[in-house]
């Protein structure tokens, strides 16, 4: 029973190995520490039963038992006996939380928070996979079957994650299933006693026979193959890129096809639609609000090192009540409430809904479509917004440069400063930023000198087609050539405004597209857009577009962010567009600037939308100096062996140093002998050189033979037409002979001609290919290598069974087994 308890304990270590991709829905690990006491309780429990001899029926209710108590433990419901034994109240207390998940599932996107109800769902279903497998491997000595109910934990994760599961929880869970294989194989084999070799010599049950050493080669190549395969073959990796491209603005340009909110990779997206050249219809809505701004559908607030990137969002159902920002006194906005309804086409296809910025009410929508408070925006992990009908009610805020300018800076423990003004170093910004904001006292004028900044007046232009900078920094280079477009504009912006220690991000939407009358706009992959949103005490985020108005398409100024581009008596008022009069603002794609296509350079602000690529020159030259480093290794240790064996000096025989007079004048000799035991290790280390070269060379090494039996049979095979490595392998047999067994070693020949000799014989004998190997891949090194590794891994098997035979000593059963009778 031994055996099946400690396959029993090794069935639950592998389950909770196999939970591990729940990692990728969770943002903490407290699943897995509950989980763990769970399945401990599980184990225990089963051990407990076969320790009484239970059936297999009386196991599985000791298991469901501690499954119970474990789940209550956990689980706490307030009513429990002893804080752990369950009541009615802690079975209604379970089913609360089983029916609160229902909803939380479609409430909460991935990562997932640590809320009870999930967590509660989570350990259960982990609870009842280690039961199941504990009697598929135990119970029922099937092993095999248990991967089964393993993979249904793991397709969890694959069915609620849109974007591939990582590599990494996979391996874990292949080498928790594998190993409850190699356990109960051992255990099989233990049953039957000890294994036995053709030779009649005892092989102990954890040393590797060449079929199970094969089984274990083939798992592991296995596991690698079904984890290096999918990322390495082309079009096996799916998700977001291979819809909108690498983020060179040469993919089809679409917002997304299907994927996680938070890797959508919106620049790409906006740069891709962008340089299509067909105009294709994505969004029409319908707003009484007579001048609308942006519709908008995502922001990115994360910066880094690599540029703006979009976090996972969280939020709330869409279809229930939104915070309503009237029912917040912000001095100086004047907020109006409308209504819009919007009707997506079959041409767009991302987890995210198109909205004006802070909705207040939904409808027609489920409940698995969620809003961020703090991103302002609709998404979803289960839908896409192809073919949606929705329509939702809105507050449009306007803000006064006055309260703006009144607006008090956020301290700084603020939550908000702290995220949103994170920003990489970079001197020439931060230079820039300085000298834009000096004497600057309030955030709104701090911002008002970067927004202004990026005109015409400076030298700014809009461009799809954005020439090289040099700097080596994008954000440096789009500033040095000032030539972009939104992507550009937004971001740079955003960079900036975040170096002046104000929050700021980016947002992603639609600028206003062709009006077909009655509030209905039509908008089209041209109406894309980018602008800046920056955020102010007391008042919120605050829209700023520094993309020139007269290039984009439907573009909107306000009167705290006026077209800087346009003639100083024309006054912009809230909502209005700022096209010059007598231009129509639908005619802005089609500015010759506009049209050039050329997206394979440009600002990587973003790091996807059109990027000037980085030299790749580099990673290949060092990926081959890496890999001829690596193979030189051999050749390296090789060389050093012999420079180690020939750095010890010819011993010369006994020679006469000087002539001294002795005590009555006569001259006397002193006479300085050879050293033995340096004899003995200069013909030890010239015989071991010898060896190692015919197994570089692939000669036949007989370690029964004597040095004069080994040196004959050369003789004889290999070296008989080269008189000198005849006369040099015989010297070094002998050398090597009367090191061996004389008293006196052999003394006054030099050693390292001989060897010289006798691989000039071996490797003219030998073909190019076997002289380059020996060369570059000795086989003498990687066999010591190999030898090494597997006395290492023989000594540590033997201290595991010396261990674990030492811990049986105290075995229970063992020590009442062997107590004497009364």
């Amino acid at each position: 029973m031994t055996a099946h308890r400690n396959l029993g304990f090794v069935a639950a270590a592998a389950t909770l190995l196999a939970a591990a991709p729940l990692s990728a829905i969770f943002e903490r690990w407290t699943w897995l520490v509950q989980a763990a006491i769970v399945v401990a309780v599980v184990a225990g429990a089963a051990a407990l039963s076969r320790l009484a001899r239970a059936p297999l029926w009386g196991q599985v209710l000791a298991m469901l038992a501690g499954l119970t108590l474990g789940l209550t433990w956990v689980f706490p419901g307030g009513t429990e006996f002893f804080a752990f034994v369950p009541t009615p109240a802690t079975f209604a207390h379970f089913g609360d939380l089983l029916h609160e998940s229902l909803s939380d599932m479609r409430s909460y996107g991935v990562q997932v928070p640590d809320v009870d109800s999930l967590l509660f769902l989570a350990v259960l279903g982990i609870g009842v996979v280690a039961v199941v497998v504990d009697v598929l491997t135990v119970g029922l000595r099937r092993p095999a079957l248990a991967g089964l109910p393993m993979l249904a934990i793991y397709s969890v994760p694959v069915a609620v994650y849109v974007d591939s599961v990582p590599a990494t929880p996979f391996v874990v869970g292949a080498c928790g299933y594998l190993w409850l294989l190699v356990t109960d194989n051992v255990d099989r084999v233990r049953r039957f006693g000890r294994r036995f070799t053709g030779e009649g010599r005892d092989v102990d049950v954890w040393e590797a026979s060449p079929l199970a050493a094969a089984g274990r080669r083939l798992a592991v190549v296995g596991v690698v193959l079904a984890v290096a395969l999918p990322l390495a073959v082309p079009g096996m990796t799916g998700g977001l890129m291979s819809a909108v491209g690498d983020g060179t603005g040469t993919g089809n340009g679409r917002p997304g096809q299907g994927g996680s909110p938070g890797r959508i990779d919106l620049f790409a997206a906006l740069s891709g639609q962008l340089n299509q050249t067909e105009v294709t219809d994505l969004v029409k809505v319908t707003t009484n609000e007579p001048a609308p701004f942006y519709l908008r559908f995502g922001v990115a607030d994360e910066l880094r090192p690599d540029g703006f990137r979009v976090r996972v969002p969280t939020g709330r159902p869409a279809n229930r009540n939104l915070p309503d920002p009237t029912e917040r006194d912000r001095r100086g906005v004047t907020q109006q409430r409308y209504r819009a309804s919007v009707e997506v086409t079959k041409n767009l296809t991302m987890p995210l809904l198109p909205v004006y910025s802070e909705p207040v009410k939904t409808d027609d929508l489920s409940g698995s479509w969620l809003y961020d408070t703090n991103l302002q925006i609709v998404f979803s992990n289960r839908e896409s917004s192809r073919g949606k009908r929705y329509a939702f009610d809105y507050v449009r805020s306007t803000f006064s440069p006055a309260a703006l300018r009144a607006a008090p800076s956020l301290p700084a423990d603020d939550p908000v400063l702290r995220q949103q003004t994170t920003t990489p170093v970079v001197r020439t910004v931060e230079r820039l930023v300085d000298q834009l904001t000096e004497g600057r006292t309030n955030d709104y004028d701090k911002v008002r000198a970067i927004y202004d900044y990026f005109s015409v007046e400076n030298g700014f232009t809009y461009s799809l087609s954005t020439r090289n900078g040099t700097s080596g920094e994008d954000i440096t280079d789009f500033l040095a050539t000032k030539v972009g477009f939104c992507q550009q504009y937004a971001a740079a912006m955003a960079w900036l405004v975040r170096a002046a220690g104000i929050p700021a991000r980016v947002a992603f939407g639609f600028s206003n597209g062709s009006n077909a009358g009655g509030g209905t706009y039509v908008l089209t992959n041209k109406n894309l857009h980018a602008w800046t949103e920056v955020f102010f005490a007391d008042i919120g985020w605050v829209p700023f577009d520094a993309t020139p108005a007269a290039s984009v398409q439907g573009s909107v100024r306000s009167a705290w962010a006026p077209d800087t581009d346009a003639p100083e008596d024309v006054t912009p008022v809230p909502g209005s567009t700022a096209a010059p009069e007598g231009v129509d603002p639908s005619t802005g794609a089609e500015d010759p600037d506009r049209l050039d296509k050329d997206a394979d350079q440009g600002l990587a602000v973003g790091d996807s939308g059109p990027t000037r690529q980085s030299p790749v020159w580099p990673w290949w030259v060092a990926g081959v100096l890496a890999l001829l480093v690596l193979l030189a290794v051999p050749a390296l240790r090789r060389s050093a062996l012999r420079r180690r064996r020939r750095a010890r000096a010819a011993v010369p025989a006994a020679t006469t140093l000087a002539a001294v007079p002795g005590q009555r004048g006569e001259a006397r000799e002193i006479v300085v002998g050879v050293d033995a035991d340096r004899a003995r290790a200069d013909a030890h280390a010239a015989w071991d050189e010898l060896l190692d070269t015919l197994v570089d060379f692939h000669v036949r090494v007989d370690l029964t033979e004597t040095p004069r039996t080994t040196a004959e049979r050369l003789v004889r095979e290999t070296l008989v037409e080269d008189a000198g490595a005849v006369t040099g392998v015989r010297l070094l047999g002998r050398a090597e002979e009367r090191a061996r067994y004389a008293r006196d070693p052999l003394t006054g020949d030099e050693l390292q001609p001989a060897l010289r000799s006798v691989r000039g014989a071996l490797a003219a004998r030998a073909d190019r290919r076997t002289r380059l190997l020996a060369a570059l891949l000795p086989p003498s090194v990687l066999l010591r290598w190999r030898t090494a590794l597997t006395e290492r891994s023989t000594r540590l098997v033997t201290t595991t069974g010396q261990v674990r035979q030492r811990m049986l000593r105290w075995d229970p059963r063992r020590l009442l087994a062997g107590r004497p009778a009364r």
